[in-house]
């Protein structure tokens, strides 16, 4: 029996180019939410978790209209956050990132994300499959906590919108990842929200 942990990241939101931090879906994030919605239509989902944000909130509320079995509940645990600052061994180059980050906010991140792998990277008896749909640096934090790679790693993975990472534990086994922002859902032009340059 394995416990599938289904990763998406929101669709577009209309305010992301006017520097908002939240907003509805736009046109286009809608249509990735439908297409994701829609991946997803053959999955048993025995639970949907949503970060309580609008981008997020309206995602999951696709993924509702294509599986009425669920029923989306919003989690504090998903908030977008910053999950760490700078560390000894962190290269410089994230350094201009940290600029703009509070001291409060990277504690508040910090705890924030042990306690959503502590509640989410738990085993559950039988066959579980439960979908989580959150924020770019979330997800990298979850990915980055299964690899067991240095805590900065997170800075290097990038999800697009509505993009697919699947996470999986077999009982006596330890997290793996199955699959990390799988696009296959999404035509060229909906490819949204990487970096247009990765940073070195």
């Amino acid at each position: 029996m394995t416990h599938y942990l289904y990763l998406v990241r929101h669709g577009e939101h209309q305010d992301a180019e006017h520097g908002l931090t939240d907003g509805p879906l736009s046109p286009r994030g809608m249509r990735q939410a439908a297409l994701i919605a829609d991946r997803l239509s053959g999955v048993p989902l025995d639970a949907v978790w949503h970060s309580p944000l609008e981008r997020a909130a309206q995602t999951a509320a696709a993924v509702a209209e294509r599986l009425p079995s669920v029923s989306p509940q919003p989690s504090a645990l998903l908030f977008d956050c910053v999950p760490t600052g700078m560390t000894d061994d962190t290269p410089g180059a994230y350094e201009p990132f940290f600029g703009s980050v509070t001291e409060a906010e990277v504690e508040a991140g910090s705890a924030q994300m042990a306690d959503a792998t502590s509640e989410f990277l738990v085993r559950k008896p039988g066959e579980v499959h439960e979908l989580l749909i959150t924020h770019n640096f979330v997800i990298a934090w979850f990915v980055r906590e299964v690899l067991q790679t240095p805590d900065w790693r997170w800075m290097t993975l990038n999800q697009a919108h509505c993009g697919l990472t699947v996470l999986s534990q077999r009982k006596g086994r330890p997290w793996s990842m199955l699959t990390h922002n799988d696009l296959a859902h999404l035509p060229f032009e909906l490819r949204t929200g990487l970096p247009e340059t990765i940073p070195v």
